[in-house]
């Protein structure tokens, strides 16, 4: 599995999947998704929950799950895959997952893990009731299509005639559920649209369109973007660039720092990173040290979270920048640390030789030089104009101007080196286990 390329479309195609009447799914990547999964389908389902990743993107990582046979996996990528598809149904807008529903019936894929996972989706959502009353034939379908027609209509029939625990419905309907007492009313209203409406007395769907499990934290983005709310670590840092040194400044640095590298899994391996200390990165006016701080906000919390980071600054310093920007020698200077990645972090101006990083870069390959180059854009806020700061199109980049970036922006860095492999899997690890603790939490409190 290409894992940058993968997680780079991942989080920028977000193309929908229809479902044209009488005709095939249109999923115009499928390809990709297949070819992924089948090289590493561990691997493929937790990349689906990294943070940044687009709606439709994640659809299409649960409809690959759920339409692949699970034949020749270990009892540990199954227990993955059935965790990423329960957060799924969860963590995206519903609509979405009755697509991915309906493509599997017109895809006619049918496994035991699709099945569960559907019966549990129209039957324990926490929403389900007003669900089925607003797309009644919809579920209706999906549940036919789980069970088998003839199957889900013999229960419905049963459930009908008073029968709610027999061993009929117990080996053809309950066993797929975590709670089996709600699920006869919800057939009943599968049939039944007078029973449906009766679930949802007050007509109120409005939660029917929002996915109930945040899976990404909501950013609310500031009116106006100043130098100091950018994050708490660039804030701390523009005063005491302005104001000089301060104890208590110094003191709440560390604080915001060490909780900020606390998110992530330690690395294990080196990277080198380049950092841009000309006078075009402190900036002036009202925008003066807000890209050099949050820079340096990024190069603290990599420091706490690699094993090794060997930083290279080209111009000036941190507290000093000056001068004019040299990527392309700051870059072969990182290489000879032999770091596991190189990540260029500037404003993207480079007024020494302009172009030489970009003919740098090319000559790597030839050289035998094969140490993954990244570049991080530091911005003043995400709609930058970057079109004259590219100084090297051909390089892996990925743009950041708040600290609450750090979280796509560490995955995405990592990603592109094989020493980031085992750090991105345990990061994505410890998202599952977040997202399943908070499913168990909304579910405990539904069922309350």
């Amino acid at each position: 599995m290409d894992t940058p390329t993968l997680l780079a479309h991942l989080h920028h195609h977000d193309t929908a999947l229809s479902l044209p009447r009488g005709a095939c799914l249109r999923w115009d990547d499928a390809d990709l998704h297949r070819a992924a999964h089948t090289g590493d389908p561990e691997g493929y389902a937790l990349l689906g929950l990294a943070p940044g990743v687009r709606p439709w993107q994640r659809a299409r990582v649960l409809l690959q799950i759920l339409a692949a046979s699970q034949a020749g996996l270990d009892d540990r990528a199954r227990a993955v895959q059935a965790r990423v598809a329960r957060v799924l149904t969860l963590g995206l807008p519903p609509a979405h997952v009755i697509t991915v529903l309906l493509a599997l019936r017109r895809l006619r894929a049918n496994h035991k893990h699709t099945t569960r996972t559907a019966l549990r989706f129209v039957l324990e959502h926490p929403a389900a009731d007003a669900l089925i009353a607003a797309r009644r034939p919809a579920l209706r379908d999906c549940f036919e299509h789980a069970l088998g027609a003839a199957t889900a209509r013999g229960c419905a029939g049963r459930i009908a005639g008073g029968d709610t625990a027999s061993d009929y419905l117990q080996r053809r309907l309950l066993r797929f559920l975590t709670d089996p007492a709600a699920a006869p009313a919800r057939v009943q209203a599968l049939y039944d649209a007078g029973k449906a409406a009766a679930a949802t007395p007050g007509g109120d769907h409005t939660a029917v369109g929002e996915p109930v499990l945040p899976v990404d934290t909501a950013r609310r983005r500031p009116a106006t973007i100043t130098a100091t709310n950018r994050g708490d670590i660039a804030a701390t840092l523009v005063h005491l660039y302005r104001g000089g040194p301060s104890e208590d400044l110094y003191a709440a640095l560390g604080r915001y720092v060490g909780a900020a590298a606390a998110a992530f899994p330690r690395f294990t391996g080196t990277v080198a990173l380049v950092l841009d200390a000309s006078a075009s990165m402190r900036g002036y006016g009202d925008r003066e040290w807000a890209a050099l701080s949050q820079a340096a906000a990024l190069r603290m919390v990599l420091s706490q979270v690699c094993a090794r980071l060997e930083v290279i600054e080209t111009g000036g310093d941190e507290r000093a920048p000056r001068g004019a920007t040299d990527l392309a020698t700051g870059v072969l200077d990182a290489l000879g640390a032999g770091p596991d990645l190189v990540a260029v972090v500037s404003d993207g101006y480079e007024n020494v030789f302009p172009g030489d990083l970009a003919r740098v870069v090319a000559s790597l390959p030839g050289a035998g030089v094969t140490t993954p180059v990244v570049f991080c854009h530091a911005l003043f806020t995400s709609s930058d104009d970057l079109t004259l700061r590219r100084p090297a199109p051909s390089l892996p980049q990925r743009g950041f101007w708040h600290q609450d970036d750090f979280a796509e922006l560490l995955p995405w860095m990592f990603g592109h080196c094989e020493a980031g492999a085992p750090w991105l899997r345990a990061a994505l690890h410890d998202r599952l286990d977040a997202l399943d603790r908070q499913a168990d939490t909304l579910t405990a409190r539904i069922a309350a």
